[in-house]
């Protein structure tokens, strides 16, 4: 065989390779841009309201996420997370938005689309990211329940609104239609007063900043007791070791996992 001969057959081979490779990359792009097309589709499909105040999502049957955002010092912008609970249309909220603004557009998104009327709001402990929008909820006659420990707390950090708050222990059962929902206390972690909300009826948790999101630090321990917190959360995973929505304070809720990155973040080693 002639080298030009030799040469062509070789020119003609490394083009059909490199044709190949370069016919079976875009579809390996395009296959992987799909499929994070579908996954970020399926995150979406989930949001039922959203504006640059407040974005609410339907994660089952009667349990929303609320989520607004705080400017903070040290975190920059933070997403903070509440739960709604509604059932015959009725609603009980887990921690406000973080402002009287985006509280009213929760209320009004409750009241117009839902065609529910809010019962109760229960903020998980006295941080602004739990009480920021009490006053616009007691402007349309909604009661606020706390323990007795977050009333003291706020007492002492000034905090004071224009109507008393309803006290209770450890403990608080509300009525939803013909279903329940609780608040509970299991002891000390983000803070002395943080209690969890629970609804049976869709197996849901709302942690608070109690619980973490799978891969955050350990956040804002000013008041915190990161000696117990680990023991705290451990309580909740024995007694709801079945939960199917966790909703962590800040960032994406899942499910039981959230209990054990939570507690493996502040095991005292």
């Amino acid at each position: 065989m002639t080298k030009p001969l030799l040469a062509f057959f070789l020119f003609v081979g490394l083009t059909f390779i490199s044709c190949k490779e370069s016919s079976s990359n875009p579809n390996q792009a395009i296959q992987k841009t799909s499929d994070e097309n579908s996954k970020a589709h399926l995150i979406d499909s989930l949001v039922v309201y959203q504006t640059e105040n407040l974005i609410i999502k339907r994660l089952s049957n009667h349990v929303y996420e609320h989520i607004s955002c705080l400017n903070t010092n040290d975190f920059g912008k933070v997403d903070c997370n509440g739960m709604l609970v509604v059932n015959e249309n009725k609603g009980v909220l887990f921690d406000t938005p973080i402002d009287n603004k985006s509280s009213l557009e929760l209320i009004n998104f409750v009241t117009n689309e839902l065609k529910c009327e809010i019962t109760a709001i229960i903020p998980t402990h006295f941080h602004q990211d739990c009480v920021g929008g009490i006053e616009e909820f007691e402007e349309h006659n909604i009661p606020t329940y706390a323990t007795k420990q977050t009333i003291e707390l706020l007492k002492k950090k000034g905090q004071n609104f224009s109507k008393p708050i309803n006290e209770f222990e450890n403990s608080l059962s509300l009525n939803i239609g013909n279903k329940k929902v609780y608040a509970e206390y299991f002891g000390e972690g983000h803070t002395k007063d943080n209690i969890i909300g629970y609804f049976p009826e869709d197996n849901a948790i709302f942690g608070g900043c109690l619980i973490k999101r799978v891969g955050a630090s350990k956040g804002n321990l000013e008041d915190a007791n990161t000696n117990k917190w680990s023991e705290t959360v451990r309580k909740i995973k024995l007694k709801y070791p079945e939960a199917k929505i966790v909703i962590p304070g800040h960032g994406k809720w899942g499910g039981t996992e959230l209990f054990d990155y939570t507690i493996e973040l502040f095991e005292v080693k």
